[in-house]
């Protein structure tokens, strides 16, 4: 692996995308710590350490790498962008028109990042109100005196949603140069960075909480868990798929062998975050339309029960959500109608399936039977630093870094950018990565 770093540098035009790369991933750390304009950079300082142990706050802090709790240019984070690229997708089930532009190829993809861009800024911008405003009522900082905003007039609130708004315009806009100048896909690269940049700072919380002894625990398991990671999301099921020979003028086509690949974790880390985001909305909206120190009965249960982390009640509904939203994921995004008519257009089928109806139903049958120990193994992944509360000494799973979203997304990522990086090398006849 080593040299084929080497090599990856020793090539000029490779080592010119990764430099780049690396340039473009230093300019976003910066923007991530600069304060926005109208924040009192010394009261956010001193008043950020208390707010890290909500729960609310976790999903949000963790795509931003951190800068949510700073109040930054980028304190929207990248999260804006993955919601409206799921709700776009999903739309193109639901609407037509966007089903079309799918299927139009290069042209049609280029509309549809077109309506991605647009609702990411609309979503950023109730996103940045929403954050302005929990800062201003100090509900982001319950426990703060000192006033996050010295100036709450309209128009400061206003300039501080608009800045907040275009730092995530800029986010997109360097997530699109890193996958067109770059390596990897820009937008997988910074939201990986903003999960790696919260290792070092959870690793101190651990050996501050836990010791020595509790660390090396942890790192040890967190290895563990990686390995587990990387071995499932490499697992497939592999239909094999027979093309008949076709005569097209005096051409024989066809009469090839291939396969189907259904992966055992074919959802991705959607099911997880949209699992985390549904729990966290009630403490969301209780936090905006209800007084924190009240003692009403839902608010009391939502405090205990949905967002304690530790509660069986938080675990089994976070399991629970994402089997479930597994299977609605799966069934939206891999039509099997679609797959059976299109193996079917070209001459395709499945050695001893019949094309058409019965192909569907078979890939259907196998696409449930792998779908479920893929929604166990996200399940599992995603409650796994519930029960490591005791060994980081904390009340709040964010501080074991190796479990649940963050996992799964740098897991994913750092796999397909060294397959990206293998593949460019391979076209220079070096040897690559995998052996």
């Amino acid at each position: 692996m080593l040299s084929a770093f080497r090599s990856a540098l020793a090539t000029p035009d490779l080592r010119k995308k990764i430099l780049f790369t690396l340039a473009i991933v230093a300019v976003y750390r910066i923007g991530a710590t600069i304060p926005a304009p109208g924040i009192s950079y010394g009261a956010v300082q001193a008043c950020s350490s208390q707010a890290q142990q909500e729960g609310v706050y976790q999903l949000l802090n963790l795509f931003s790498g951190g800068a949510l709790l700073q109040l930054s240019l980028f304190s929207t984070g990248i999260m804006p962008y993955i919601t409206a690229s799921i709700i776009i997708q999903l739309l193109t089930v639901v609407i037509p028109r966007f089903e079309e532009l799918k299927k139009e190829g290069q042209s049609g993809q280029g509309k549809l990042t077109q309506y991605t861009r647009y609702l990411t800024v609309a979503l950023a911008i109730l996103q940045a109100t929403g954050v302005v405003a929990l800062a201003d009522r100090k509900q982001l900082f319950p426990d703060c005196q000192s006033p996050i905003i010295p100036d709450n007039s309209v128009y400061s609130l206003a300039i501080i949603v608009i800045t907040m708004t275009a730092g995530t315009a800029v986010m997109m806009w360097l997530g699109e140069l890193i996958t067109e100048r770059g390596v990897g896909n820009g937008m997988s690269v910074l939201i990986f960075l903003n999960i790696a940049a919260r290792i070092p700072v959870e690793g101190g919380n651990i050996l501050s909480n836990a010791g020595g002894l509790g660390l090396a625990i942890v790192c040890v398991f967190g290895l563990v868990i990686i390995a587990s990671v990387i071995f499932v999301e490499q697992g497939q099921r592999r239909i094999p798929v027979q093309y008949a020979k076709r005569m097209i003028g005096r051409r024989m086509y066809g009469g090839t062998s291939t396969y189907l690949p259904i992966k055992v974790n074919q959802a991705g880390v959607i099911p997880v975050i949209f699992a985390s985001s549904l729990l966290y909305l009630p403490d969301l909206i209780s936090r905006l339309v209800g007084d924190q120190n009240s003692n009403s009965g839902w608010q009391v249960f939502i405090k205990n029960y949905i967002v304690n982390q530790s509660s069986w009640v938080h675990i089994a509904l976070y399991f629970g959500l994402i089997i479930f939203f597994t299977y609605f994921y799966i069934t939206i995004t891999f039509n099997v109608d679609e797959r059976a008519e299109e193996m079917k257009k070209f001459g395709g089928f499945i050695p001893g399936i019949r094309p058409g109806r019965p192909t569907a139903e078979y890939l259907s049958f196998v696409l449930g039977r792998i779908t479920l120990p893929g929604s166990l193994y996200l399940g599992i992944i995603a409650i796994l630093p519930n029960f490591f509360l005791s060994v980081t000494g904390s009340g709040n799973n964010q501080n074991f870094p190796f479990g649940g979203t963050a996992v799964l997304i740098m897991v994913g990522v750092g796999l397909d950018t060294v397959k990206q990086i293998e593949s460019q090398l391979m076209q220079r006849n070096y040897e690559g990565f995998l052996k």
